[in-house]
C-alpha cells in the first residue's frame, strides 16, 4: 500500500495549499451539510459529521460557515439537496478509481466526469467492476522523526488499530472504521502528529505505473479532484515518489 500511503501525504499537503485560497471550502460546507441530514446536527450521536468538522478544522473553515452549513443539513436554513454519487473508472495502465460526488444535479455531474475522463485517457467501468478493489478502512501516516515504532505500536494496538507497518519515513497504521475515533484519540492524548488522519478507500492490490503512463494518471486524478462536483477520488496506482512530489508541486 506504499503508493497509497504516499499519495495520501501528498494530497492533504496539496489540501493545505488549497486551503488558503478557500477551494476546499465548498466541498467541506456539503459534507458536513450532508452528515448532518442523514445523521442530525449533533456531532457527538453523528459521527460522520464529527470527521466532517474535524475536516473543516483541518482547513481552518470559519465557525459562522460551519454553523450554516450544520442548519442547512438539519432544515433550519433553506439548503440545496444533495445526492451521492459513485462512478467507478479504469484510468490509463487500467489504475482502478472511484469518484465520489455530491452534487443538486446528477445529470450535469455524469456530463461534466465523462468528459474529464474523454479528455484525461479514462473510461467509466460497470457497477462493482472496480468497487470490488477496495475497502474501507481508518488510515493515519505518521512520520517516523515524530516517535518510536514500539512507543506508536503501544498506543495504537492498545486504542483498536488493525495493522501498523513501516513505509519508508512513515509508520502506517490502519484501523477498522469504526475503531478510527478512538484510535485518532489515543494518538492525540499521546501528543503525537499525524501527516495523515481519515477515513478512506484502501486499495487491496495496486497497479505499478511510471514515466508518461503514471503523469497521465496523476493528470487525470487532478481533474477528477479539480471538479468542484468531487469529494473524493480513490485509486490503485503505485507511482515512484518522485512523481508524487513533481505533483504536488
Amino acid at each position: 500500500m506504499s503508493g497509497h500511503s504516499k499519495w495520501a501525504t501528498t494530497k492533504h499537503k496539496k489540501a493545505a495549499a488549497d486551503a488558503v485560497k478557500g477551494k476546499l471550502f465548498t466541498k467541506v460546507t456539503k459534507e458536513i451539510t450532508v452528515a448532518a441530514r442523514d445523521g442530525g446536527g449533533n456531532p457527538d450521536m453523528n459521527p460522520r459529521l464529527r470527521l466532517a468538522l474535524a475536516k473543516a478544522k483541518e482547513v481552518n473553515m470559519p465557525k459562522d460557515n460551519v454553523e450554516k452549513a450544520i442548519k442547512k443539513g438539519t432544515g433550519e436554513l433553506p439548503g440545496v439537496v444533495y445526492e451521492t454519487i459513485v462512478y467507478e473508472v479504469y484510468g490509463p495502465g487500467g489504475v482502478a478509481i472511484m469518484v465520489e460526488a455530491l452534487t443538486d444535479n446528477k445529470n450535469r455531474a455524469a456530463a461534466e466526469i465523462k468528459n474529464i475522463l474523454s479528455r484525461k485517457g479514462g473510461n467509466m467501468a460497470g457497477p462493482g467492476a472496480v468497487s470490488r478493489f477496495f475497502h474501507k478502512k481508518g488510515l493515519v501516516v505518521i512520520d517516523k522523526s515524530k516517535i518510536e515504532e514500539d512507543n506508536l505500536m503501544g498506543i495504537v494496538l492498545n486504542a483498536g488499530a488493525e495493522d501498523m507497518k513501516t513505509e519508508g519515513n512513515t509508520y502506517e497504521v490502519t484501523t477498522d472504521p469504526k475503531e478510527f475515533e478512538k484510535v485518532k484519540k489515543a494518538l492525540d492524548d499521546s501528543k503525537v502528529e499525524c501527516q495523515v488522519a481519515e477515513v478512506t478507500m484502501v486499495p487491496t492490490m495496486t497497479i505499478k505505473v511510471a514515466g508518461d503512463q503514471a503523469k497521465q494518471v496523476l493528470s487525470l486524478v487532478d481533474a477528477l479532484e479539480d471538479y468542484e462536483d468531487v469529494q473524493n477520488v480513490y485509486a490503485n496506482f503505485d507511482i515512484p515518489d518522485e512523481m508524487l512530489e513533481q505533483d504536488k508541486d
